[in-house]
């Protein structure tokens, strides 16, 4: 069995649903996907070419919530540094304190929210998390009420001057099941996040994916560091019966070396992630007629 393949299986009852809003069901029994093939042969071609360095980890995922299945399940238990996908998780900890009432969202932390996932300033991020008790006080409430949301999620920094936050992290799985509980609107104000995170952007996801069409709807949050490039997000196309199809997409590429130049080191990670997501939705197309 593969490395990859040490991650594939994660099994939880459809009845923790029905006992908990933030338990999260997920119809993973096993995973025999041609798609998941595919990826694991395109990264492997990466890494023989070179394209992809030994010291470079990668971690995939996707779900699609027509069939409610997970398709693809590569390193999703690994913990990776989160960079600025940590956010989505600090506007759940600032929404869960405002559902309980001990804070209120007005047009001043509307405007931070906004900023910290659209344009993800960092000053803003900084500003959400003081506000339900700085990393511990988020990494706390969030273990503490949405814990299968967060198994592998470590809340340790405020994002430093420069941005360079290398100690939060997260796996790919926990972002699976976030994005799986805010589709089916079990998070507080589960609606405004996804409003904000489908604010207009440059992604990685649908942004010069070149085979995902035009019109298709994207919730997401990127992530970038000197040592960590990534995406994680919800992608809902048409169909050409009209109706929508949504289904999941995280991708995350994880170096313990920094590069030596940042510049075309990013932008070459983020053409991977690009390619994988023009993969997964060529298999969405075929699977489902679009």
């Amino acid at each position: 069995m593969s490395f990859n393949s040490l991650y594939r299986f994660w099994n939880i009852p459809l009845v923790l649903a029905l006992l908990s809003p933030t338990a999260v069901a997920i119809a993973e029994d096993s995973i025999d996907s041609p798609l998941e093939a595919k990826i694991e042969r395109y990264i492997k071609s990466l890494r023989s070419s070179g394209r992809i360095r030994s010291c470079e980890r990668t971690a995939w995922s996707v779900f699609d919530f027509h069939t409610g299945k997970k398709i693809v399940s590569i390193n999703e238990d690994t913990p990776l540094q989160a960079a600025s996908m940590i956010k989505p998780y600090l506007a759940l900890a600032f929404f869960h304190r405002v559902k309980e009432g001990r804070i209120v969202y007005g047009p001043k932390s509307r405007r931070h929210m906004e900023l910290m996932i659209q344009k993800s300033n960092n000053e803003s991020t900084n500003w959400v998390m003081k506000q339900v008790g700085g990393p511990a006080g988020a990494q706390s409430l969030l273990k503490q009420h949405y814990p299968n949301l967060c198994e592998q999620l470590s809340i340790i920094e405020y994002i430093p001057a420069g941005g360079r936050t290398y100690r939060n992290k997260a796996s790919a799985r926990d972002y699976s099941r976030f994005l799986y509980s805010l589709w089916n609107g079990q998070l507080p104000h589960g609606k405004e996040i996804l409003r904000i995170m489908s604010l207009p952007g440059r992604d990685r996801l649908y942004t010069d994916a070149k085979q995902v069409p035009q019109g298709t709807l994207v919730y997401n949050k990127t992530g970038s560091t000197a040592l960590c490039c990534g995406d994680m997000g919800i992608l809902s196309v048409r169909g050409r019966n009209g109706k929508r199809y949504a289904y999941t997409l995280i991708g995350i590429i994880d170096s313990w070396r920094k590069p030596s130049s940042y510049g075309p080191w990013i932008s070459a990670r983020a053409d991977v992630i690009r390619e994988v997501s023009n993969i997964v939705y060529l298999d969405m197309k075929q699977r489902h007629r679009l």
